[in-house]
């Protein structure tokens, strides 16, 4: 497992759909070696920590594996590392082989897996599609973000180590599952309520979706 590239940038105006605003998803990549901080890389930004950035979201991960089948659908949008926005694209982590809990050594940094990326209107305005968040979200290429345990230094071509992970828990693909679908696993969204590193916001939104479920299926 690799990291392929380290990509940062900083906030800039975009215009979508009649309004104007500002957004850190343009990344581009960086040479040499950059100091990896409790909520963020040196040299990067966000534009709305109410929703990006911050501890738990501290470094966003992306497949590099996914880049390919993304050229097949978007041809024009999406030849350079950090196209979607991400910190680290990385090689060898794939979302159904990535739980949340899992930690990593990069560099001389450690990091722990803890959610799916939710794509919000600005990975649209980026890349001019009115589909793009329903594309995104019916791919299941969501990357993951990572919450930084220790800090240190990471680099292109570091080696990406894999430490340990929390019990119980569910890969990114099966939460992602379980957010982006009309008629989620009930089994799966019973499990991630024992998920205790999944965030409070995540774990009651799928108590309530069982809690839909159950009452539906009480009443039939």
């Amino acid at each position: 497992m690799t990291l392929v590239s380290v990509n940062v940038g900083v906030p800039r105006l975009l215009a979508w759909g009649g309004a104007t605003f500002k957004t850190g998803i343009f990344k581009n990549p960086v040479q040499g070696r950059l100091m990896l901080r409790k909520t963020n890389l040196d040299g990067d930004r966000q534009a709305d920590l109410s929703v990006h950035g911050g501890p738990n979201k501290a470094v966003y991960g992306y497949p590099s594996e996914h880049y390919k089948p993304w050229q097949a659908e978007l041809p024009d949008a999406s030849r350079t590392w950090g196209a979607f926005g991400e910190n680290f694209t990385t090689e060898g982590l794939l979302e159904a082989a990535v739980f949340v809990g899992d930690r990593y050594r990069v560099g001389s940094a450690i990091l722990m897996v803890t959610t799916p990326r939710l794509p919000c209107f600005k990975l649209a305005a980026k890349f001019k599609r009115e589909d793009m968040i329903e594309r995104f979200l019916r791919s299941g290429r969501c990357g993951f973000y990572f919450a930084v345990v220790e800090e240190g230094e990471v680099g292109a071509d570091d080696e990406i180590e894999f430490l340990g992970r929390e019990e119980p828990s569910l890969s990114i693909a099966e939460v992602n599952r379980l957010y982006a679908s009309k008629s989620p696993d009930r089994e799966t969204l019973q499990r991630s309520l024992d998920v205790k590193i999944l965030p409070e916001s995540w774990r009651s939104r799928f108590r309530a979706r069982l809690a839909e479920i159950d009452h539906l299926a009480a009443g039939t």
